[in-house]
């Protein structure tokens, strides 16, 4: 199989197992066939990163829970193991008292990108150019995959040692971004000047068959944010700044979950099979697909 896309999908904080992506994968591939599409032609890399945290969480919970009884375990388990999360990310100096979770989760990102960069050039040429990237991120995954473009790009800029080789790496191929239950607008609070990464990446058209379009390319290469307005942990992007409203295409509310989820803070967690978000992320990535 030659694939022609690659798509990477990176989960948010709370609870998280391995294979976190297998239903929405399943779900996008089923209905981007449905349109015409070939979905076997595209290469799926989820970015697992819970267990970075899992054990501290659950060992600091314990301690907690030792020295007496302490009510609501089940609203404890999912603070600790939700905003555990976004609390420990983030930039810290480097010391030996310290656990740098920030480097450790963007390594997973590292490795991810290499292993789907690796299976996406099976059997072609040396030369032969990286796919196109959509990236699809939930919640504190927004945040995260974020900074790390930030970060390639920023190095990339400076020529720094170390920084990415490959096209992919460098996010030079990334045609699409789709973020869910994002809470980026939260971690603004720590910044004076406000922005955004940079998107759609220059050259991307080389990275498409010669003679694609511009026009087409540029219709397809869009940063795409879904929210539920009853998910409190999830925000627009847009309003942020002026340049956040020039990178970010769309701000899109939408109603996810259950009767028992749909109209309160656990519409979090329901975002990744729902109609309200497949149907219009297949439709993005196969109109990608549909260029390669």
């Amino acid at each position: 199989m030659t694939f022609k896309l690659g798509v990477l999908v990176i989960h948010g904080m709370g609870d998280q197992r391995a294979d976190f992506a297998d239903p929405m994968i399943r779900e996008l591939s089923a209905q981007i066939d449905q349109r015409g599409g070939d979905a076997p032609r595209i290469c799926w890399e989820p970015v697992f990163w819970a267990d970075v945290l899992e054990g501290r969480e659950t060992a600091l919970l314990r301690e907690l829970s030792a020295g007496g009884d302490l009510d609501h375990a089940d609203l404890r388990h999912f603070i600790v193991h939700s905003l555990g999360d976004a609390i420990a990310y983030q930039q810290v100096p480097r010391a030996r008292q310290q656990v740098n979770v920030y480097r450790e989760i963007h390594r997973r990102v590292d490795e991810s990108l290499k292993r789907l960069r690796r299976r996406t050039r099976e059997g072609k040429p040396k030369r032969a150019p990286d796919v196109p990237l959509v990236i699809l991120a939930h919640s504190l995954g927004g945040h995260i995959i974020s900074n790390y473009i930030w970060d390639v790009q920023s190095a990339v800029r400076k020529e720094r040692k170390g920084s990415p080789r490959s096209p992919l790496e460098r996010m030079e191929t990334l045609a699409t971004i789709v973020t869910f239950g994002c809470n980026i607008a939260l971690f603004t609070l720590a910044y004076n000047e406000l922005k955004p990464i940079a998107f759609p990446p220059r050259g991307l058209r080389k990275h498409f068959p010669p003679g694609t379009r511009r026009v087409a390319i540029t219709a397809a290469a869009r940063w795409i944010n879904f929210y539920d307005p009853d998910d409190v942990l999830a925000y627009p992007l847009r309003p942020l700044s002026t340049r956040y409203s020039r990178t970010v295409s769309a701000d899109v509310p939408i109603n996810v979950g259950s009767p028992l989820t749909s109209w309160n803070p656990m519409s979090h967690l329901q975002y990744w099979t729902d109609n309200d978000i497949t149907k219009p992320v297949a439709e993005l990535i196969h109109g990608v697909l549909a260029l390669l």
